[in-house]
């Protein structure tokens, strides 16, 4: 079974987690959510020697998305074509802003963002020869996805969750019994030995995360029911 290389590029003022995977045997690969800092992540691409064959987003928020399309375009001058893929439809509103929203913040250079592909539960991806599950995770964002590989014990969680903590769910569209139900019902039953990457500060385990996350205090894996949250 191929073996993936994965290493974390901080991008943009939100510090957020864009990740580049490869397999060590062909060095092919995705880079997910690209935030921003688009050329700073070509050149990790190219440190690396890989060759990107698409661009997943977990969702639409601009740190997680706004650097996607100029890395599209910094990709295919370099040869490589790699579409964005996800997340699920029901982000493309926040996919449509992100221009908009990084000019109120002051952060030049991001994108609004159009998918080649969209996702859906259900459905995978291939990073360098690896399936990983797409599942559906909203509350953060309603078009929210996770990318889990059950083969490799590993899975990127955008900001679903987090080390000691959950994604934030107080946007007008952000709903914290739907996130903490999607943990619940989809992330905690994928083991307590799976690690996971996610959108902003360090990675984790599930079982870690069971344990000691006051969020997930009184959830029961894979029921949806929450108590003393």
């Amino acid at each position: 079974m191929a073996k993936l290389k994965l290493v974390t590029i901080p991008v943009t003022p939100f510090q957020q987690n864009c990740a580049l995977l490869w397999a060590e045997d062909t060095r092919r690969g995705a880079v997910i959510d690209p935030g921003g800092e688009a050329a700073r992540i070509l050149a990790a691409v190219h440190s690396h020697g890989v060759t990107v064959e698409s661009i997943l987003l977990t969702h639409g928020h601009l740190d997680h998305a706004g650097g996607a399309e100029e890395l599209r375009r910094l990709l295919a001058a370099a040869g490589q074509a790699a579409p964005i893929v996800g997340p699920d439809p029901r982000d493309r509103f926040l996919l449509d802003a992100i221009a908009n929203q990084a000019r109120g913040y002051g952060i030049p250079g991001l994108d609004n963002a159009t998918p080649d592909r969209w996702l859906a539960e259900g459905e995978q991806v291939t990073v360098g020869g690896i399936a990983f599950d797409v599942l559906h995770c909203p509350g953060h964002t309603p078009g929210h996805v996770v990318f889990v590989a059950p083969t490799l014990r590993l899975a990127v969680l955008g900001d679903v969750l987090f080390r000691g903590s959950i994604g934030r769910t107080d946007f007008p569209y952000g709903d914290q019994e739907a996130l903490l139900h999607a943990i619940a019902a989809k992330v905690l039953p994928l083991g307590d030995d799976v690690r996971f990457l996610c959108g902003h500060g360090p990675a984790s385990t599930i079982g870690e995360e069971r344990r000691s996350n006051p969020f997930l205090a009184g959830l029961r894996a894979g029921t949806g029911t929450a108590g003393g949250v």
